[in-house]
């Protein structure tokens, strides 16, 4: 027999639902990252037995016909306290940063959890609601960038064929019932 391939193709399917749900639409500017194929070694992070595939930042936009309550429930296979299950083995790191709704700079809070921005990994099932200065807002435009950070084991590299591996993400819109205040205010 042939000699051992340490050859994996990675294709990372970060698939996000592009969703509309009643005056909604949820889009990504790329819904499928493509990490191409990828060797044991080949200039990749390694930490603690794994490697990471690299940070790649995804634009994330919600627009609605009306102002509406902005909150994001982020879904996907669990991977223990790591985040989401990347192929059999692996992980991926889900983060959000740089959110704005209507142009104005929000936190986006862990629904249920204090009033600390989440700026670490995503859990999935995890529902993010934007506030300002404590108050969950509204609008008609929320963006932010959502950084997807892969992991695989070492062990992983050590394949007889080319093997894909693929990892899922559903970002969706929530109409919560909370009491919301306008992004901007009216007078603006």
């Amino acid at each position: 027999m042939g000699s051992l391939s340490r050859c994996l193709l990675f294709v990372m399917a970060l698939l996000a639902s592009e969703a509309s749900v009643a005056t909604c639409q949820v889009a990504l500017s790329q819904p499928r990252v493509d990490y191409g194929v990828l060797r044991h070694g080949q200039g990749l992070d390694g930490h603690a037995g794994a490697q990471s595939l690299g940070r790649r930042t995804v634009l994330l936009n919600v627009v609605c016909v009306d102002p509406a309550p902005m909150a994001l429930r982020f879904s996907g296979s669990p991977a223990g306290g790591l985040g989401f299950r990347f192929g059999g083995e692996g992980a991926f790191a889900l983060g959000i940063r740089h959110a704005h709704v209507d142009g104005r700079s929000v936190d986006l809070i862990a629904e249920g959890a204090p009033s600390v921005a989440v700026n670490e990994h995503l859990m999935p099932g995890q529902v993010l609601i934007a506030r300002a200065a404590g108050v969950p807002v509204a609008g008609r435009r929320l963006s932010a960038h959502l950084e997807i950070d892969p992991y695989l084991p070492v062990g992983a590299f050590s394949v007889r064929r080319e093997t894909t591996l693929e990892g899922r993400v559903q970002v969706e819109w929530m109409p919560l019932g909370v009491s919301i205040s306008p992004a901007v205010p009216p007078s603006q």
